[in-house]
């Protein structure tokens, strides 16, 4: 997964646009912003916006297309979210229908982009502090999670909050709220620290998206809040379609991370 860490954002979405590149983003062109998808038609925008608005710890806004346009021209000027994504999930009614490398020939003329921040963002600066990343060691996708913590409902669209999981050491979780608590935009700091059950995750070897990773002794579980929530989201509310990232795999923007740190 580090190959490509060292590779400018306009690269990476070139092979992932000819699909040379179909697997999960993390570790890729190393010190820039990933985002997270969500695409709507027009008639759910605004509810979604308000939905982001309310919830920005799960949902935090880098970017919003105007209707019809697949440009994020506010974070990646040359980006087409049709294509520079390795894959994408398509919910029709609330229900996960098919995976695909491109979604040009689902897209229509109404439809509106959402590019909220991503946690792989925060990563570079966790591993420069000396904090291992257990699913970059492991060469695996980030574990994610539905909890038991609602999200505040705007308009059509409520459900639960998912979070990514990364186990770290006590001492290395302290240093991890320090330096995430630096980028908002990007989740920020931990949502909760130890007890998965405590926010209804009732087997941390069994995550709802992505990969299960090892948790060694003397470590605990840090969750932080994660854009995979619309998706969960869009299995409750049941828009007639939502398009979606699929989970670990998002859009490597032009913005560095640093731009966003508010310290």
């Amino acid at each position: 997964m580090t190959t490509y860490s060292a590779l400018e954002p306009n690269e990476i979405r070139k092979l992932i646009r000819n699909q040379e590149i179909s697997g999960p983003t993390s570790g890729m062109s190393i010190g820039f912003t990933q985002a997270n998808l969500v695409i709507l038609k027009k008639e759910h925008a605004f509810d979604f916006l308000l939905f982001c608005q309310r919830n920005p710890k799960p949902c935090p806004l880098l970017d919003v297309t105007e209707p019809g346009s697949f440009i994020p021209s506010k974070i990646a000027k040359n980006a087409d979210i049709r294509k520079d994504i390795p894959k994408y999930r398509i919910y029709r009614d609330g229900i996960l229908t098919e995976e695909v490398l491109d979604i040009t020939e689902y897209w229509e003329e109404d439809m509106v982009g959402f590019l909220i921040g991503c946690s792989f963002t925060f990563e570079t600066p966790l591993l420069e502090a000396g904090i291992p990343i257990r699913h970059i060691q492991e060469n695996c996708n980030v574990p994610m999670y539905k909890t038991n913590i609602a999200c505040e409902k705007a308009g059509v669209f409520e459900g639960p909050t998912v979070v990514s999981m990364r186990p770290m050491t006590p001492e290395d979780a302290i240093r991890a709220i320090q330096i995430t608590s630096r980028f908002p935009n990007v989740h920020g700091a931990p949502i909760h620290i130890g007890s998965p059950e405590q926010i209804g995750i009732t087997d941390i070897s069994k995550p709802d998206f992505g990969d299960a990773v090892s948790i060694k002794p003397g470590e605990i579980p840090v969750f932080w809040a994660c854009g995979v929530t619309p998706q969960a989201v869009a299995m409750e509310s049941k828009p007639s379609i939502i398009i979606t990232h699929a989970p670990g795999h998002m859009l490597i923007t032009d913005i560095k991370e640093t731009s966003l740190s508010i310290l």
